[in-house]
């Protein structure tokens, strides 16, 4: 559903001004005819495993214009995905205020629903790696839209500590070796000022009455390699082992199988 970590190049110092964000030289929305050519180009430096395991998924742009789509995403999470975007908008705090920070770009409207929810006055910075990923979303926005979009790895966001108020990673986590993993979200953490709030929203092992669990084992196995890790550890086991947040819960979904999950630092 997601996907960022990278270079920290920025694309957008500015708001987002519109689906063609003013001018062409935007090298998240520029658009050529040789889109493979170009897809492949922009790869270069994305990290090995985006390109090795998600090329498909998130890298080349029928991959982008296949997957972001609202039957499929919902497909994708079973049915599950309003309810699952609302818990998460939800959790940030209504009507969201101050400057939160989306890691990684989400097919469907999670960034809408984010804007939306959002106070008079609050920002939005969203950060990814694949450039594709930040044109998709970008045609995507209002040209008022109160948000910043941002080349960055999850894995080191470039922001200096304590620089947000809230920090969401909606299906992001699951897409990540283990050590890539440990490093977002202790990144996410480190940029949270204190008493700003964590939200993670992600794969989680399911009962073990669940009706999917032994279909979903397999399939995430070969297209999502990394999601498992999720059914041996809790979500908040993946908190930097010196974490000491002032609140934190967890929620179930779905017979498990997802997981929200809510830290106060």
């Amino acid at each position: 559903m997601a996907a960022a970590s990278g270079n920290g190049i920025d694309v957008h110092q500015a708001p987002v001004v519109g689906p063609a964000l003013g001018c062409g030289m935007d090298i998240a929305v520029t658009q050529s005819a040789t889109e493979e050519t170009d897809a492949a180009d922009a790869a270069a430096d994305i990290p090995e495993y985006l390109r090795q395991v998600y090329w498909w998924a998130y890298i080349h742009p029928r991959g982008v214009r296949l997957f972001d789509r609202r039957w499929v995403t919902n497909l994708i999470l079973w049915g599950n995905f309003v309810r699952l975007r609302d818990a998460a908008v939800a959790a940030l705090g209504l009507p969201i205020a101050g400057r939160t920070l989306q890691v990684a770009c989400v097919y469907g409207d999670f960034t809408q629903a984010l804007l939306r929810a959002m106070a008079p006055g609050a920002w939005l910075d969203v950060v990814d790696v694949v450039p594709a990923q930040l044109g998709n979303l970008a045609q995507k926005l209002p040209a008022d839209a109160a948000a910043t979009l941002r080349r960055r790895d999850a894995a080191d966001l470039g922001f200096a500590s304590g620089s947000f108020d809230q920090v969401v990673l909606f299906f992001l986590l699951h897409e990540q070796p283990a050590s890539v993993r440990a490093r977002s979200v202790a990144e996410a953490w480190r940029v949270l000022r204190p008493g700003g709030r964590l939200v993670v929203m992600d794969y989680h092992c399911p009962a073990w009455w669940h009706p999917l669990r032994h279909l979903l084992a397999p399939v995430l196995r070969r297209l999502e390699p990394f999601a498992l890790d999720l059914w041996g550890r809790e979500l908040a086991a993946w908190l930097p082992p010196d974490t000491a947040p002032t609140h934190c819960a967890a929620r179930g979904f779905f017979g498990g199988l997802y997981q929200l999950l809510v830290v106060t630092r």
